[in-house]
């Protein structure tokens, strides 16, 4: 992989070749210069930062610009070509010139805007509301200003996004299934983290927008059955130095700060966005374990009392650099760093009875966890755009490194006579290094370039070690036990080609693609030379289909193919010791699944009413289920009160296998209304049934060949709905309520689970600013309480990661506008692959 390194240099030389004299420079148009001034029509007074914006007609995705200095002028290089031309400033009307051919240079003289009342609050809209655009291939949500996750994270504000929930353990689910790709800015990011708890330590104030792809084409990774999470970060667009600086503090303890700076010139652009966020999370479990004889009589019960309380410490600084090489190319580096550390402790009481329900023993295990976190990643990003609009070649380079130690010690006493047993010690030492090289070329052809060909390649390869130690720890010497430790070497280098045509036909979009990856996957477990090489290729066929019956009012149908990789958690055979009597560990010889995924949409919009919906169907084969059993071990412990009848507990574990086919059909509904200025009120809706058909066959700790049934019938659905209105002395208030509703799977009846947020903000400093108090689970009712029953024993279970939790933020921003954002249908250039979108 070394080799990848070249291309480094060999992009930079491609980037200053172009720019050298030659055959084809004929071909390529010079830039030419637009300006003129713009003063305020009743004064005559210059108007600083009015924005100038330049939107292509063939392209609309292609938007340019600049802004105004302190006279009032500007002056934009662009390419020639047919562009509508606006001019804005918050609270003055619009400017604006439809389809102006721009062929050399011109002036566009000096032009006047007027107030306009109305325009303001029309601009507040836009720049506070949380929008929905319906493209072919991908919904985008503009998450606007979103109150209730103010100095939160970015899983807080993927929380609150349609069709995304976050369980109690932050794990992210799409539709209800967990099977979801996250990228940041259209790639794998070190700011995710070797787990989904990285993301926790991203500020929400990053975030420009989440891109919500339910049914990727072929220009997208394969990974991901349930779809695809785009998180854009916010990076400006406007001339000069700006920025923001966010601060806040809550209980339980909380604080922390982020700074997000952009300085932008003629041929360069500088950005940074730096956070610090340290956080105490106190949770709480509890398993109540009732424990069968062969003959279904009682044999004992078990009462497990968990507190947990995490404590961790995160510092992220993302610090890009973007070249300007001239009008059609650029060039851009970025670095990412991230460093966290925890101290967690979990403290566990055990209450064991006999069968009868009497006191037997009461013991104690209390585990502290110590863990240290660093990720690095470099990319290389060049772009080179041709004459025509659209006609681009991209090229990324990203190579990045993940270190994470896991040190814990277990100590366990009998309470009463005060017994210590044995000491026992965790280390888990991950690794991972991971390297990315993709490359996407994209050309219009046609009448009014309506058709586009796309082709590209990726290739990613990542290797992950986890080096885990378990044993006695006496007098600070760690006695390993072999039976549980062990080196796991795991590799996967998929290397994948992809091409796609789209094409649009009066009111008719069409997009068919095609993805195929080979992937090489290698396991390893070196104590025990265990070696497992698998080696295939597979295709992803997508197709899209979209009508526009008015500019307010579209479908779209599709289809593609899909697989889910297991992740790190999965794969890791090496089990949690919190509790030595319900463990988890993962399975190393995890296949992918595959999905097949059918996927309709409407949105409608009306002045004051927009409504999307969705219907779905998802077939799934090899799906991981987590599945519980016995694993034949047995935790036997002294009775102080009776030696000669100690106390037995089975030992359970819990493990991810591929276990058989999986539908999934539904709907959900998004609705927004906006009655009258800052008023917002958002109801989403997803229903789903879900088949699971699937048998499993072990050999138990007696040598018994047992084959297990789990098939299940599931019909569950989640709800949120969002309010927002303001409050005498232009206070904003927001509060959001969530419902996911009673579930099962193979062996668990999952029950209801409801949570509200609320929040206020009121701006302050002459606008320039913004204090927010909100508060996370008001009634502190987040809990997943499920039941789950083996062979031999029934456990009720209850979980609470994270209590109520309580924020005070307080933003400041410099050189920019509190809605200073671009409107509904001009987002800026990022994502995954191009950002041609055939659009309804």
């Amino acid at each position: 992989m070394k080799k990848l390194f070249l291309l480094l240099p060999l992009i930079s030389v491609i980037a200053l070749h172009s720019q050298r004299p030659g055959g084809n420079q004929g071909q390529r148009p010079d830039p030419i210069t637009i300006t003129g001034k713009v003063l305020d029509q009743e004064t005559g007074q210059p108007l600083e930062y009015a924005t100038l914006i330049l939107q292509s007609v063939r392209n609309p995705e292609n938007v340019t610009g600049g802004i105004t200095n302190a006279n009032g002028d500007f002056a934009v290089e662009t390419i020639p070509g047919n562009y509508n031309i606006r001019i804005e400033y918050i609270s003055y009307k619009t400017y604006a010139l439809e389809r102006q051919a721009l062929r050399s240079a011109t002036d566009l003289g000096t032009i006047k805007l007027a107030l306009d009342v109305e325009q303001l609050e029309a601009v507040e809209v836009v720049g506070e509301r949380t929008t929905v655009e319906l493209r072919l291939d991908k919904k985008v949500y503009n998450v606007g200003s979103d109150l209730t996750v103010k100095g939160g994270s970015v899983t807080d504000v993927l929380d609150n996004v349609p069709s995304v929930s976050v369980d109690v353990e932050g794990n992210i689910s799409l539709r209800g299934n967990e099977s979801v790709r996250i990228l940041i800015n259209g790639k794998p990011s070190a700011l995710s983290g070797l787990s989904p708890e990285a993301l926790q330590q991203l500020p929400a104030d990053a975030i420009e927008r989440v891109e919500v792809i339910t049914n990727p084409s072929a220009r997208y990774d394969a990974e991901g059955t349930a779809g695809i999470l785009n998180i854009i970060l916010k990076q400006s667009k406007t001339a000069g130095l700006n920025g923001s600086v966010n601060v806040f503090a809550g209980n339980p303890d909380s604080y922390g700060g982020n700074i997000s700076l952009n300085l932008r010139r003629d041929k360069f652009n500088i950005f940074s966005n730096t956070s610090y966020r340290y956080t105490k999370g106190p949770g709480n479990a509890l398993f109540e374990q009732e424990n069968f004889n062969e003959d279904g009589s009682t044999a004992s019960f078990q009462d497990e009392y968990r507190d947990y309380q995490r404590q961790s410490e995160g510092f992220n600084t993302n610090i890009g650099f973007e070249y300007f090489i001239d009008s059609t190319s650029s060039i851009t580096n970025s670095f990412v760093y991230r460093n966290s550390n925890g101290d967690d402790t979990t403290d566990i009481d055990f209450f064991n009875y006999d069968a009868a329900k009497n006191p037997t023993i009461r013991r104690n295990r209390f585990t502290n966890e110590l863990e240290d976190e660093e990720n690095i990643q470099y990319s290389v990003n060049y772009i080179k755009r041709f004459n025509n609009d659209g006609h681009e070649l991209k090229v990324d380079y990203q190579y990045s490194t993940g270190n994470e130690l896991e040190n814990s010690i277990i100590n366990e006493v009998i309470l009463g006579d005060n017994i210590q047993l044995d000491t026992e010690q965790t280390i888990n030492d991950e690794s991972q290094k991971n390297q990315l090289l993709q490359a996407d070329y994209v050309l219009p052809f046609g009448k009014d370039n309506q058709s586009q060909l796309e082709l590209g390649y990726r290739g990613t390869f990542n290797n992950f070690n986890t080096d885990f130690d378990f044993g006695i720890l006496e007098n600070g010497v760690l006695y390993s036990n072999p039976n549980f430790s062990n080196e796991l070497n795991y590799k996967e280098y998929v290397n994948a080609l992809y091409t796609q045509l789209g094409s649009k036909f009066g009111k008719w979009n069409l997009l068919g693609g095609l993805r195929m990856e080979t992937s090489d996957i290698g396991i390893e477990l070196v104590n025990t030379n265990d070696v497992t090489d698998k080696d295939y290729t597979n295709w992803f066929p997508s197709i899209f289909v979209g009508y526009e019956f008015s500019e307010k009012e579209q479908v779209t149908l599709s289809y593609s193919r899909r697989l889910r990789r297991p992740w790190s958690r999965f794969i890791n055979p090496f089990p949690s010791r919190s509790s030595n009597t319900n463990l988890f560990q993962g399975n190393p010889d995890l296949d992918p699944t595959f999905t097949d995924a059918y996927d309709f949409g409407y949105l409608k919009r009306w002045e004051k009413l927009s409504f999307t919906t969705s219907a779905y169907f998802n077939r799934s084969t090899g799906v991981f289920q987590f599945i519980t059993q016995e694993t034949g071990d047995f935790v036997t412990i002294e009775n102080p009160s009776d030696p000669s009848n100690p106390v037995v507990v089975p030992v359970q574990a819990r493990t991810p296998i591929n276990l058989a086919t999986d539908e999934r059909y539904g709907m959900e509904f998004t609705t927004t209304y906006t009655p009258k200025r800052n008023w917002r009120l958002t109801w989403n809706v997803n229903v789903f049934q879900q088949k699971l058909r699937g048998d499993y066959s072990y050999v138990n700790f007696q040598d018994e060949q047992i084959t297990q049934n789990f098939d299940a019938n599931n019909f569950t659905w989640f709800s949120r709905l969002s309010a927002k209105l303001p409050l005498p002395w232009e206070i904003d208030f927001q509060t959001n309520a969530f419902y996911r509703g009673p579930s099962e799977d193979a062996q668990s009846k999952n029950k209801g689970i409801l949570s509200t947020n609320l929040a206020f903000s009121k701006d302050v400093i002459k606008d320039k600013a913004t204090l927010s108090l909100n508060v996370s689970d008001l009634f502190n009712s987040r809990k997943r309480k499920s039941e789950t029953r083996t062979d031999n024993v029934f456990t009720y279970s209850e979980f609470q990661w994270r209590q109520r939790q309580i924020n005070l933020s307080f933003l400041y921003r410099f050189n920019e506008q509190k809605n200073q954002r671009r409107r509904n249908g001009e987002s800026p250039r990022g994502g995954d692959g191009g950002e041609f979108e055939i659009e309804g």
